[in-house]
């Protein structure tokens, strides 16, 4: 009678555990499921992302007529709905690298780039350091990415080897690759001469 009983219980008990068990396991999955769900305004939030057709960190290259490469990187970029041909940057940075070996880069906090027009543009206050040791700051600059010219758009303050600066203007450009890199400084340009000792 024990021993049948004791064998009654033992399948029973082979029948009932796993069931326990599946049920446990599902009761796990049904709560981390419920956790997990995402409310309305993650859902909202990744509604927004999807309509949003915005780039992260891309870099656009080409070369310029004279055959300096031009590179221009940011943190993202979007179109303008407004004018399709531009694109809207943030965190914009160029490096102009030169046949003759020089540079020029170039950073701002937001930018625009038109691709119809093959123009950059530097919004608000942009800085700009040369190879040859140009340290620059001014209100918005625009390079030509066809011939590599840059131009600022107002007053600027250089910090240059000799010295310091300002200028009402400066045009960065390359007219040959013998002459190399040309910089030209206009309307009311003074000088603070600093003379080096040694």
């Amino acid at each position: 009678m024990a021993d049948n009983l004791h064998s009654q219980l033992v399948g029973w008990a082979k029948i009932i555990l796993p069931m326990s068990a599946l049920a446990l396991l599902s009761t796990l999955f049904l709560f981390a499921r419920d956790a997990n769900t995402p409310d309305d305004a993650a859902l909202a939030k990744a509604e927004e992302i999807a309509r949003e057709q915005k780039v992260t960190a891309p870099e656009f290259a080409g070369v310029t007529d004279s055959g300096d490469i031009i590179i221009i990187a940011a943190k993202s970029a979007q179109p303008d709905v407004a004018r399709p041909d531009t694109l809207q940057i943030n965190d914009i940075r160029m490096r102009l690298d030169t046949t003759d070996g020089s540079f020029v880069e170039v950073t701002a906090v937001q930018g625009e780039v038109d691709g119809r027009a093959r123009i950059a543009s530097f919004l608000g206050l942009a800085r700009l350091q040369t190879s040859n040791g140009y340290e620059m700051e001014t209100n918005g600059l625009v390079a030509e990415l066809q011939t590599g010219r840059v131009t600022s758009n107002g007053l600027l303050e250089i910090r240059a080897p000799f010295g310091a600066l300002t200028a009402g203007m400066v045009t960065f450009q390359v007219e040959t690759p013998e002459a190399g890199q040309q910089m030209l400084f206009t309307n009311g340009v003074r000088l603070l001469y600093e003379p080096i000792t040694p």
